[in-house]
């Protein structure tokens, strides 16, 4: 039998079902309570009334104000080399001030007013001195450096997007050499040297492009250009320079021009003294391509001189010598001239497995050498 429902018994239902809401409450309510942030941040860049991002310096902060310029800051920040600045501070309304190293003590160079922070923020307060507002406190005599010193910044922005337009093409046109694309780069080249004719690396490129295309005159005469402006520049740069030397020496031999080659590739060594061995090794190349047996020999010699161990020279040297060899007309037998042996023996010592060993060996036999004693394979490539 179902009780009779009464108000006492709904009394009592209403205050369990006040308890269990209570409960539910407690249960839901989180057990700890996380500490309120109580600090904010700031960043900001400064840039002087050109727009350049000044690179040394102090921004502080004052709290509600700045007072007087002899007031103390509550906040110093260090800006870095971007002109960056950053910090962690107390909420609150600030004005902020930058000061220069070279700043009197009481003075600043400029304020920005009412920067407000909260907690757990990140608020942004750059220091503009481009904006109007700093631009009318300035004297006539200021305006006028000012706008000078705009047009120079922005002259040299000119610049600096030139040059990097002029470095892409100097990629490209390098790819396109190294692919065998020699008209291309040419014609990249011609056109950059055009635009800025006082760049003498832009005109050693075009000379190596012309020299790829065998266009020896015009390569010579880029090649010259760019020699001589480099020579000229404040502090030459002697691997341009001897960069340039090593092709115009090589443009220079494929024209039969052989003294003009020789000085190129002496002008290259002395320029870049740590590369002699690579001029001199290429110009024995180019000599010997050219038919030029004692100028072969002559190179080769400067090659070896300047690095002994590299093989290569020994094996061009051996080949002009053997061209001047002869024939005993007693014993019909090959008479090669003074030191013809001796460098094919050598380039085997280096290089016994070289791509000339094959050829040196079947003239070491031709000259009835006994490899068996005059030959030993000591280092292995």
């Amino acid at each position: 039998m179902t009780a009779p429902f009464t108000s006492e018994g709904m009394n009592m239902e209403m205050k369990n079902f006040g308890r269990h809401v209570a409960l539910a409450v407690l249960l839901s309510a989180p057990l700890f309570l996380g500490a309120q942030q109580t600090t904010g941040k700031i960043h900001g860049h400064v840039s002087d009334p050109a727009g350049t991002s000044e690179t040394a310096g102090t921004i502080s902060l004052y709290a509600g104000g700045m007072a007087s310029a002899d007031a103390t800051p509550k906040y110093t920040f260090e800006l870095d080399s971007n002109g960056d600045y950053k910090g962690e501070v107390a909420p609150g309304t600030y004005t902020i001030t930058f000061r220069l190293p070279t700043t009197p003590k009481g003075q600043v160079v400029d304020q920005v007013d009412n920067i407000k922070v909260e907690a757990g923020q990140d608020t942004a307060a750059d220091d503009d001195m481009s904006r109007q507002e700093y631009l009318n406190k300035l004297s006539p005599e200021q305006r006028k450096a000012l706008e000078e010193a705009r047009a120079k910044n922005a002259g040299i922005q000119k610049e600096n997007a030139q040059i990097k337009n002029l470095n892409a093409d100097l990629n490209k046109a390098r790819s396109d050499r190294a692919a065998k694309n020699f008209a291309d780069a040419a014609a990249l080249m011609q056109k950059d040297v055009t635009a800025k004719p006082d760049e003498p690396l832009l005109w050693v490129e075009l000379g190596e492009s012309q020299l790829g295309l065998k266009q020896y005159g015009d390569a010579e005469t880029s090649l010259q250009k760019g020699i001589q402006l480099e020579g000229a520049s404040k502090k030459p740069n002697p691997e341009i320079e001897a960069a340039a030397g090593n092709a115009l020496g090589e443009a220079y031999g494929s024209d039969n021009k052989i003294p003009e080659s020789q000085a190129a590739y002496d002008a290259a060594a002395k320029a870049n003294p740590t590369g002699a061995n690579m001029y001199y090794s290429n110009e024995a190349i180019v000599m010997d391509r050219a038919n030029q047996l004692d100028a072969t020999v002559a190179a080769a010699d400067k090659a070896i001189a300047a690095d002994p161990t590299k093989p290569i020279p020994y094996y061009l040297k051996g080949k002009a010598l053997i061209n001047k060899a002869t024939i005993d007309p007693k014993t019909q037998k090959i008479v090669a001239p003074d030191g013809c042996a001796e460098a094919y023996q050598k380039y085997l010592e280096l290089a016994p497995t070289g791509p000339f060993a094959g050829d040196a060996k079947q003239v070491l036999a031709e000259l009835s050498s006994t490899q068996s004693t005059s030959y030993k394979a000591t280092k292995k490539h």
